[in-house]
């Protein structure tokens, strides 16, 4: 049985190879990118795979039984490059199609769910056997800024004293691995959630690794996004991640039903482990 994983340069795709390599032989996984030259040193079978060229997917999908579709990280028409890839899917005769979509993804109301929505729909339309992966937020998300956090004395956010449950990403690439070299997952939706804890306990965490008072400030998502623009991020992933804290609020980003644990076979990360691995 042949698999391929979609976006293998990626940080999430190139950890789902590598632990999918554990669980199958490397001669039966298929990296699909952009640019071959990128994942040489995975040491497996790779082809050009663009969300944005149709021809190079349905090229790159033939004789492939089992695909991994990792959501794009590109914002231009992310649910159109997704149709791109089901309709090739289709037309090559893929047997199984896992997705990695967002927790709660077809009630969710947050501005980054909505390509999720529309990609999960699609892919039902097209009647192949289907499992969506809804992972939480990354716990990277959060801990990426804690080194500025240390520089300017706080973490910031809008996030008020919601619980989350994000994972890492190693933590939703062996999940991936599970499913796709896996059987009997076919119809399934995985919520997956992971370690749960507030921005709080964040920055109690962050202060008690660097032995400095870093409080957690909240702020109102306007104020936040205007803040991450500051920092130069572009103005729609700021108004994204400005949005996913205000909605971790109502309980979007929250799943306590363990589902990644029994995936994966082991705990979630620790939040403890998480900070100091964004330390270094």
């Amino acid at each position: 049985m042949k698999i391929a994983i979609t976006g293998a340069s990626g940080q999430l795709g190139r950890l789902a190879i590598e632990n999918l390599k554990t669980r199958v032989d490397a001669g039966d996984i298929v990296a699909l990118v952009r640019d071959p030259s990128k994942v040489a040193d995975l040491g497996i079978e790779s082809r050009e795979a663009d969300y944005h060229k149709p021809e190079t997917l349905t090229a790159a999908l033939q004789g492939i039984d089992r695909l991994v579709l990792i959501s794009s990280s590109d914002f231009d028409d992310r649910a159109g490059q997704h149709q791109n890839v089901i309709n090739a899917a289709t037309e090559t005769g893929v047997k199984h199609l896992i997705y990695t979509s967002i927790l709660k993804a077809d009630g969710s109301p947050m501005i980054i769910a909505q390509d999720h929505k529309v990609t999960e729909a699609a892919i039902k339309a097209s009647g192949i056997p289907y499992t969506f992966l809804r992972n939480g937020w990354y716990t990277e998300n959060w801990t990426g800024s804690l080194p500025a956090a240390v520089e300017a004395g706080a973490l910031i956010g809008s996030a008020g004293d919601a619980k989350v449950t994000p994972a890492t990403r190693q933590d939703y690439a062996e999940a991936i691995a599970a499913v796709a070299a896996g059987e009997g997952h076919e119809g399934q939706i995985y919520e997956l959630g992971g370690t749960a804890f507030t921005l709080s306990d964040l920055a109690a965490e962050l202060s008690k690794q660097t032995g400095k008072d870093i409080p957690y400030n909240d702020l109102p998502e306007a104020a936040y996004k205007d803040i991450l623009i500051s920092f130069q991020l572009p103005e729609a992933l700021a108004t994204v991640i400005a949005d996913a804290d205000a909605q971790a609020q109502n309980g979007w980003l929250t799943d306590e039903s363990g589902t990644l644990e029994r995936l994966i076979g082991r705990p979630a990360t620790p939040l403890a482990w998480a900070v100091a691995a964004a330390l270094g």
